[in-house]
């Protein structure tokens, strides 16, 4: 019997109707076609090709971004956010005026007693600006006539894993595009042999269990997928499988890749799926990443002074300051969007041992990298962010003595310094309480800090939207955002 009929005698009443519902679901929907499509098309001002005129919405100061990503929730107490007057607070009870009955994470607020932990380390100021910073980051501290540190950011989120969405995504709930992904799609690509957005996930030396690092940090979400963010391995090949296998060589490569293309053109003009352009534009990117990743990837041609700038660990594969070299490298192929997240910033114990080892693993890197974009003329078009998700309280969890302390999670403020194009360097915004538990000037909330981001590579926040699920999506969401403009050039 023929399959279909067989198919048929077997069909039972019930799974005739309801797949008859199917079909004429189907059939609604492409008589509604043509509407839904008007309905979900893009608001005004939304860009959704390169090609499109009027985009950007002003002159950049940056063409591409450096995101240096610090995951864990860097302690700003202990770098940036100097408070000499907690040293004569050790050990005091953090006052509830203060905190304010603000909610605390559960590791915490089973304690009993809330003391001040003042940072052990030593600050000064440096530069023409005197930025004061922490002795942590020494080599940091020779760039602060650079870059702009922002005292007084926020977020609304406590923990990792939507703290770290949010800051990427602007939203705690997961399915929103991130960061790198809105540019790409808005600005598209420079550089046709390489993605226009890589990440970069560089190994750690803290040996502390390390917060995971989730796909949707560099993810389109509900953009076209062929804007997510391809990620090179810090160890091994950057790409897997990325060379032909034995006995198949380029032409063959290319002959395999032009029939497949064939069949994905013949299923796109038969189904119209989006994610069958998608596929085949990756298919090509991975064939000519064949060529322009080895290239990328080999340091033989830099020279010893450059190698020198970023200093011995640049040699290491998978190591922040290989990883900045390589950053600096798709600044210079003019990838638009480089992501570094780096882990381990996650100390709720043993904070000044483990801070240490962080900050000796990324600290001369990202001197290394603003020096180095700088002396190439690099600079003035790449903007350089560096940030975590949220910040560390000003009472020690666990355990406190005069050399040990902890510190949980705190969202109320956290420090943020930017560099590069668009940015003013050598300026401190936003200011903390004495206990740099609460903004008392110039907050800045994620939304703004995405704002401002945006602006510097010539996007009004606003007017750059993309319909989804029937909403006019933004990076910025729907809350109120500023671009932060005392800190620009």
């Amino acid at each position: 019997m023929h399959p279909a009929h067989d198919f048929l005698n077997h069909l039972t009443r019930r799974q005739f109707f309801a797949g008859a519902g199917l079909a004429m679901g189907g059939v609604a929907l492409n008589l509604l076609a043509p509407r839904l499509r008007a309905a979900t098309a893009p608001a005004p001002g939304a860009r959704v090709h390169p090609s499109l005129t009027g985009f950007p919405h002003f002159a950049p100061k940056a063409k591409r971004i450096i995101y240096l990503h610090m995951n864990g929730g860097p302690s700003q107490l202990d770098t940036f956010d100097y408070k000499p007057q907690l040293q004569t607070q050790f050990d005091v009870e953090l006052p509830e005026s203060v905190r304010q009955g603000q909610r605390i994470t559960t590791m915490t607020s089973g304690q009993t007693r809330f003391p001040i932990a003042p940072s052990i380390f030593k600050f000064a100021q440096f530069g023409q600006s005197g930025t004061w910073v922490s002795n942590l980051l020494p080599w940091t501290s020779k760039i602060v006539d650079d870059i702009a540190v922002v005292r007084s950011v926020h977020t609304n989120a406590i923990n990792h894993d939507p703290a770290c969405t949010f800051l990427m995504t602007g939203s705690e709930i997961p399915g929103r595009a991130s960061l790198g992904s809105w540019l790409s799609y808005g600005l598209g690509s420079e550089n046709n042999d390489l993605p226009a957005f890589v990440v970069l996930t560089p190994k750690f030396s803290a040996k502390v269990a390390a917060q995971a690092l989730f796909t949707r940090m560099w993810s389109s979400g509900f953009l076209p997928t062929s804007h997510t963010g391809v990620a090179l391995r810090a160890q091994g090949d950057p790409v897997l499988f990325l060379e032909n296998p034995a006995g198949v060589d380029r032409t063959t490569r290319r002959q395999m890749l032009d029939s497949l293309g064939q069949f994905n053109r013949l299923a796109q003009a038969r189904y119209g799926d989006p994610e069958t352009v998608t596929r085949i534009q990756q298919y090509e990117m991975a064939f000519r990443m064949q060529t322009s990743v080895p290239e990328l990837t080999d340091f033989s041609n830099e020279s010893q002074a450059t190698l020198d700038l970023y200093g011995p660990d640049v040699k290491e594969s998978g190591s922040f300051a290989a990883s900045c070299l390589l950053a600096r490298r798709l600044a210079e192929r003019n990838v638009r969007v480089i992501q570094i997240n780096h882990r381990g910033w996650d100390q709720h114990g043993t904070l000044p041992e483990h801070l240490k080892i962080q900050c000796l693993d990324t600290d001369r890197g990202c001197y290394a990298l603003i020096a180095d974009l700088k002396q190439r003329g690099l600079l003035d078009d790449t903007l350089v962010v560096w940030a975590g998700e949220f910040g560390r309280t000003v009472y020690s969890q666990g355990t406190l003595t005069k050399t040990n302390y902890g510190r949980d999670h705190h969202p109320r403020c956290f420090s943020v310094w930017l560099a590069g194009g668009g940015v003013k360097g050598g300026v401190v915004y936003g200011e903390t309480d004495d206990f740099s538990y609460n903004i008392v000037r110039d907050p800045v909330s994620l939304f703004d800090l995405n704002a401002t981001i945006l602006h510097c590579l010539g996007i009004d926040h606003s007017k750059f939207v993309y319909r989804s699920q029937g909403l006019d999506q933004r990076l910025t969401g729907v809350e109120p955002a500023n671009v932060v403009r005392g800190i620009l050039a």
